[in-house]
This record gives C-alpha cells, sequence and structure tokens, in this order.
C-alpha cells in the first residue's frame, strides 16, 4: 500500500479533535495511525477487546467449561441478554430486542409474522432501489405463500401515497445503503398505522450510529444488522425488534427449538415461547454473538445523541472540502444533514477505480455500482483530521489521473 505522506491540517481542524468528547474512543478499537478508515458503515473496525473476549471464550469456557459453559457462562442467554444491550441504542425495551441469525433470516421472519396478522391484507410495501436483500426476501416469501402476499415497489416520493387498504405492512431501510438518505422515522410510521399496516424498519445503517428511537415513533417491528458500526466483525449476528405490544399475537414462521416454550422439554409438538424469544429459531452461535457483545459494549458507554451529532458534523466538514477542493464532484446524497445517515455518496465515472487508488494511499471506503464513491464517518473513531486529509488525498487522485492505471480497474469478487 503506498500510503499519502501525513500533512498539517489547519488550526480549526487540530482544535475540533482536541473538542471532542468522543476522541477518547478511539483507543478503544485497532487501527493502524496511519489508515483513514471510512468504511465503517460497511464493517466496522475491530474492538481491541474482542480478541481477549474470544481468546478467552475458547480457551475457558469451550476448552475447559466444555458443554457445562451453557449454563455457568450463561451461553444460553446470550440472544436476550446482548438483545437488551442492543435496545438502548435503538429506543427499544430490554425484552423488546433479541440477537440472533442474519438480517436477511430476521427480515423473513418478520415479514411472515406481519402478514398472519389481518390475512385480508395481502401487500408488502417497500421503495424501488431498496437494498437488494430486502426485497429479495420479499420475493421469496412472496413465491413461497403465492397469491397471499404480493410485493410492491414503488418510488421513494410515491411510498406514502402507496399505502392502501390491502397493505400488510410497509417495510422500508431508515437510512439507504447508497445515497445515505434517511426516512423521517415517526412520520412514515404514523402514515402506515393511518391506514392499519404495520411498520417494519431496517435499521443496519442506523443502529449505532444515530439516536434512533422505536417506540417513541411507535414502530411495530425492525431489524438491523451487527457488522457495521456495531462493530460485531464480518458476518456478526443480526439483531429483531418486536414491540411489546405485538409479542403474544404474532409468531415467526421458522419455528424452530430455540423459540419454543420449553425447548429442552424435546416435545413433538410447537409451542412458541413467551415474548420475544419466540422469534429465536436454531442453536444461537455463541462465538459470533461474543464478538457483537464486545463492539455492542464499547458503544454502550457512549451518548447516541453525541455520537450522531458528530457523525453528521464529520460529514459536512467532508462536503465543504469537497465542495471547496473539488467543486465538480456531483454528491449524490442529500445536501441537509437531516435527511441523511452518517455515510455520504459521490459520482464518478470511474468510481471503483477512483475508490482503489484512494484504498492504495490509505484511504478505506467502498464502491457502488454503477457510479457511487461511498464514504462512512463512524464517530468513535474518525477523525476531523482524517476527513480533512482524506478529501486532500481525493483531490490528489482527481486532479492526477492516478486512479486511470489497470491495476486500479480489475474489479475483486467483494466491491
Amino acid at each position: 500500500m503506498t500510503k499519502a505522506a501525513p500533512s498539517a491540517a489547519p488550526a480549526r481542524i487540530e482544535r475540533l479533535d482536541r473538542e471532542d468528547p468522543l476522541a477518547c474512543y478511539r483507543d478503544a478499537f485497532s487501527l493502524d495511525p496511519e489508515t483513514i478508515y471510512l468504511d465503517g458503515n460497511s464493517l466496522g473496525a475491530l474492538p481491541k477487546g474482542t480478541a481477549d473476549r474470544l481468546a478467552r471464550m475458547i480457551a475457558k469456557e469451550w476448552g475447559e467449561g466444555l458443554i457445562r459453559s451453557w449454563n455457568t457462562h450463561d451461553w444460553i442467554g446470550a440472544p436476550q441478554r446482548i438483545g437488551a444491550k442492543i435496545a438502548r441504542l435503538i429506543g427499544a425495551r430490554p425484552r423488546e430486542v433479541i440477537a440472533t441469525d442474519s438480517t436477511s433470516v430476521n427480515l423473513f421472519k418478520l415479514l411472515g409474522a406481519a402478514t398472519m396478522v389481518d390475512p385480508a391484507r395481502r401487500t408488502i410495501l417497500s421503495e424501488q432501489g431498496n437494498f437488494p436483500t430486502d426485497p429479495y426476501v420479499m420475493e421469496g416469501l412472496e413465491a413461497l405463500v403465492g397469491r397471499k402476499v404480493r410485493l410492491r415497489l414503488v418510488s421513494a416520493e410515491t411510498l406514502v401515497s402507496a399505502i392502501d387498504q390491502d397493505t400488510a405492512a410497509v417495510v422500508l431501510t431508515h437510512v439507504h445503503y447508497a445515497a445515505g438518505r434517511r426516512w423521517p422515522m415517526a412520520r412514515i410510521t404514523n402514515a402506515a398505522h393511518a391506514k392499519g399496516a404495520l411498520m417494519i424498519w431496517d435499521l443496519s445503517h442506523s443502529v449505532g450510529a444515530l439516536a434512533v428511537d422505536l417506540n417513541g415513533a411507535g414502530a411495530d417491528m425492525a431489524v438491523g444488522c451487527g457488522y457495521k458500526y456495531l462493530s460485531g466483525g464480518p458476518g456478526a449476528p443480526a439483531f429483531l425488534f418486536v414491540a411489546e405490544r405485538h409479542q403474544s399475537m404474532i409468531r415467526s414462521p421458522l419455528s424452530g427449538w430455540m423459540g419454543h416454550e420449553a425447548p429442552f422439554a424435546f416435545e413433538d409438538a410447537y409451542r412458541p415461547a413467551v415474548g420475544i424469544d419466540r422469534f429465536l429459531c436454531g442453536t444461537p452461535s455463541i462465538l459470533g454473538l461474543a464478538a457483537l457483545e464486545a463492539g455492542v459494549d464499547v458503544l454502550g458507554e457512549a451518548d447516541m445523541t453525541r455520537v450522531e451529532a458528530k457523525g453528521l458534523a464529520l460529514a459536512e466538514l467532508f462536503i465543504a472540502q469537497a465542495r471547496s477542493r473539488r467543486p465538480g464532484l456531483p454528491l449524490a446524497s442529500p445536501v441537509e444533514a437531516e435527511d441523511r445517515g452518517l455515510h455520504l455518496c459521490y459520482r464518478h465515472a470511474d468510481a471503483y477505480a477512483v475508490m482503489q487508488a484512494l484504498i492504495e494511499r490509505g484511504v478505506i471506503g467502498d464502491f457502488r455500482a454503477p457510479d457511487l464513491l461511498r464514504f462512512g464517518f463512524s464517530p468513535l473513531y474518525v477523525s476531523h483530521r482524517d476527513v480533512w486529509r482524506a478529501v486532500e488525498i481525493l483531490a490528489e487522485v482527481l486532479e492526477s489521473g492516478a486512479f486511470d492505471h489497470p491495476r486500479h480497474r480489475r474489479r475483486t469478487a467483494v466491491t
């Protein structure tokens, strides 16, 4: 990797970092000081405590405790314990959230549950251009149950007007994975409820970044990812939320043994567990949950209002610097801070090659097809100086044409 030589930032930038109340969290993560990591919205940085936590679990809890650790180290309670910690970050009660499975699997569970509430309603409504796994899962449910469920995708501009008496559930990603656009959670939830529909939120680009308030907005259900801002590691378990008012009336279509009221009774017939536990399915991934808990514990000490405020300020700094250094580079994200999450996208015809040149110089963002440069601002470990330097390096790459090289155009499997 050819990293750009560190350059002195203006005094105002250095002052912002000195006065940053979240600056102390940077030391909680294992990061090369010369790397500018602007991709925590895709894979969070490694918390320093994770390796020790996993090593201890493997050597002691698994190696010595063996199967006894399900009880002595409360492996069996990990989904509920970690779910309660995540609940604090998203404005939920402890018994409304459970950490389990993947975002896709959890979304399938909630969609199946939502469409059983009122059999007369059969439409699942979402927006065109949503993160693909969400409509893919909806398509899968539609194919499975036939004409009982109908998927309908509409433009963001017409979504509210498209909610009608046939809508069983509205499913939206709170912060759009590409543009970074943020839906007004309370307003959209109220619009769904006004027509008798349930509201399901995907918080994958919100949890750990924004001060989310599911109960304040009246949300019915939600899912979210564990490996982005929560720093749970690649492929970390996800989580799901079901408001307490719904828990006794609905059940998961994936009725695995861990969702049974008495899993170790080994009964032939299924009886759903009481409360959020009924949305468990198979045996929990204990090592994955341990890594996720280490990441959540770092965030658990932070004030989410301050986290969101710093993230938005970092994005504003990036926009201002980019406008100054590269005024012709088009911003593909909303201009107003309240309308977006903590990542920005810019359009460039050679976006993939540009991003590879940036990564070569130690600025790690990512590319989203067909032409987007995406930069995320994880407030616990990204500094104002990081942002200032990143724009300086971006401007140098674009002005020099350094991206225009065959090695930067060779596509890798993961972009």
